[in-house]
């Protein structure tokens, strides 16, 4: 639910176009000066654009490509390339509606590109805006949120305030993104301010509907709804189908939080009608997947279903992560509901897989200021302030027993005892400070099995740890075949055993090559050879480490072929098959988390090396072309080319088998 109302705030803060703003007129007269070729050239072109862009791109974006490739024919005949940038601006524009991002990828850096030739800053700023929305809903935060301040930079400077309105919107949503409310609220409503004060109806609409979303999310059900609804008036009287669809679905889920089923179920559906007339295939998912939610609270388990699974079909199609996931959350729910435990364990392992990519949501080193060490700090502190009071105590005892040194030979035995107790009281000090000692070595040694050793120094030193940018790490991923099936097999202790069996082996074979765990997710294993200290061999190592993974499932697999008599002969359900994938390439390494927090890296590298892991075949180690790049030429290796492979999201991708000579 959250992720589109994203989208649908995103894109209504699209930037029209060079000096073409103002209020749409009648369409036909539109079209008459468009056909009157007595007008000027840029006259014709802005009433094709108004047409385009004000008549049809948030109603019927098809169309409004359709009218933006005539602008783009007749500007590029005349040479004005200021705009066929603007007819490039609004195709990318149709194309993000539909959720097509590869597509409004390309069409909007083409138009970055040609403005950069002319010269054109507030064509530059806007695209890099547009650029940076498209990002955003790709998960890249630093990408989006790096467009977005290049956007604001130049819009400042050049005084537009639409401009500033919208980077400042859009900074907004990378906030709320992260949980981050107060900062987000303050973006909104200073780009509400100043939307209000140029009379910009469609960014005033989307400014209402983001602080909506903040009250909503801070559990403030009657102002969230005011401003929705308020938002929904102006985008009603505009005619705008995109973003009626959003604030429709948004006062949907008001009443579904309310738990006025009939008036959630309402709005969600008009809401669901709406985007699919425009085609906004990420509207529809997160609206079917919240009328599943609905049925699913009606405990209409079956509805549920039938919904939340067409919301998990859109979603996939269109790479929608957290739709993915909200999906599966409520197909797990209904499953679980119905008795189905298989079912239900399918989507919670989706789930846990989903939520893994989630983290590649990817955190933003210039957002997330890496408190996550408060607790830790206050138990430091707390330590340090009882060693100094044990050592003042020492030292007072001292300055005693110093003074007692003076007192004539008559006090003896008084010197006598008091030197006894000084002497208790120092042992008393010095199993103190011992006890201190072990409890400190005891904490650097948790800290050091969650983190690299570096990362926890930092970590101790500065009290908090940035997070940093690697140029060359080999990931890798392993993966059992059948683990579902495998689990229905099994009690969970016994899984649980086999798993732990395999994953500390892993961990002891890693040590052994200098490369760094990530995480567990479910049965999967990953790794990372090339950080937090980068090696001139952390590529071979990483595959080497591979390579070991992969033997020991083969011996373990045949040891039980080999004892089906055996005590562990019961086990034979759990005899794994492995797949194995590694790329190499850039990443972002950092801590995420402000509790039970974790060392994680992010980047497309990670999601191509997941790829080479799901390409791959059991019992080998399947790597990519960078990969092989820089091993082709080691002597301990053979490989063996697979050719070109689809790989879900990537495309085509050369992979190879890697094995030792």
């Amino acid at each position: 639910m959250k992720k589109t109302i994203f989208i649908l705030v995103v894109i209504l803060s699209l930037p029209i176009g060079e000096g073409w703003g103002g209020a749409a007129q009648n369409l036909d007269s539109l079209w008459g000066v468009w056909n009157d070729q007595a007008q000027p050239d840029t006259t014709r072109l802005k009433a094709i654009h108004e047409i385009a862009w004000n008549g049809y791109l948030f109603s019927q974006p098809d169309s409004a490509f359709y009218f933006a490739q005539m602008q783009y024919d007749f500007a590029k005949s005349k040479g004005l390339k200021k705009q066929m940038s603007g007819a490039l601006n609004t195709q990318g524009a149709s194309f993000y509606i539909r959720a097509d991002y590869p597509k409004a990828l390309d069409y909007f850096q083409t138009c970055l590109k040609i403005y950069e030739e002319i010269g054109n800053k507030k064509g530059i700023a806007n695209a890099m805006n547009n650029i940076g929305a498209i990002y955003k809903d790709q998960g890249d935060y630093h990408k989006a949120l790096e467009y977005y301040q290049r956007s604001l930079k130049i819009m400042e400077e050049i005084g537009d305030k639409t401009g500033i309105a919208n980077a400042l919107n859009n900074i907004g949503v990378i906030y709320e993104d992260q949980v981050e409310y107060p900062k987000a609220l303050d973006y909104y409503q200073m780009s509400l301010k100043i939307r209000e004060e140029i009379g910009d109806k469609n960014g005033i609409a989307t400014s209402l509907n983001n602080v909506g979303i903040i009250y909503k999310e801070q559990g403030d059900y009657p102002k969230a709804l005011d401003y929705y609804q308020r938002s929904l008036k102006i985008r009603e009287e505009m005619g705008n189908k995109n973003g009626i669809a959003g604030s429709l679905n948004n006062i949907g889920n008001i009443y579904l939080n309310q738990g006025d089923y009939l008036k959630a179920l309402d709005y969600c559906q008009r809401s669901l009608k709406m985007a699919e007339e425009i085609g906004d295939k990420k509207g529809m998912a997160t609206t079917l997947n919240n009328i599943g939610k609905l049925y699913q609270k009606q405990e209409d388990h079956q509805k549920a279903i039938n919904q939340c699974s067409k919301g998990l079909l859109l979603a996939q199609e269109i790479e929608a992560i957290s739709l993915q996931r909200e999906a599966c959350k409520c197909l797990y729910d209904a499953y679980k509901s119905t008795g189905n435990g298989n079912k239900a364990l399918e989507y919670h392992e989706q789930m846990l897989v989903l939520d893994d990519s989630l983290h590649a949501e990817e955190t933003t080193k210039k957002l997330q200021q890496m408190e996550f060490a408060k607790a830790m700090l206050q138990d430091s502190i707390a330590k340090a302030e009882e060693t100094r009071l044990v050592q003042d105590a020492h030292e007072e005892e001292m300055r005693a027993e110093e003074k007692t040194r003076n007192i004539s030979f008559g006090v003896g035995a008084l010197v006598l005892i008091l030197a006894g107790g000084l002497y208790s009281r120092l042992r008393y000090i010095r199993k103190s400070k011992a006890t201190l000692q072990v409890e400190k070595d005891r904490s650097d040694n948790l800290l050091l099995n969650i983190l690299p050793e570096e990362i926890a120094q930092e970590l101790k030193d500065k009290g908090k740890a940035d997070a940093r940018d690697f140029e060359m790490v080999s990931i890798l991923f392993t993966d059992f075949k059948g683990f579902t099936e495998q689990s229905a097999k099994l009690s969970a202790a016994e899984l649980v055993h086999e798993i732990n069996h395999c994953f500390e082996a892993f961990d002891s074979i890693i040590e052994k090559y200098n490369i760094e765990k990530i995480k567990t997710i479910g049965d999967a294993y990953m790794a990372a050879g090339g950080l937090p200290v980068p090696t001139d061999d952390s590529v071979k190592n990483t595959v080497l480490a591979a390579l070991e993974m992969q033997a020991f499932i083969v011996k373990r697999k045949n040891e039980f072929d080999a004892q089906i008599s055996s005590p562990l002969g019961r086990l034979g359900g759990a005899r794994f098959e492995m797949r194995v994938g590694i790329h190499t390439g850039p990443v972002v390494a950092g801590i995420v988390g402000v509790k039970k927090f974790q060392y994680d890296i992010w980047g497309d590298t990670v999601n191509t090396a997941a790829r080479m892991e799901s390409c791959g075949e059991l019992g080998s180690v399947n790597i990519s072309q960078a990969t092989f790049e820089l091993l082709k030429d080691y002597p301990d290796f053979t490989f063996k080319s697979r050719g070109k492979i689809e790989a879900k999201g990537k495309g085509v991708l050369e992979m190879y088998f890697v094995s030792r000579v």
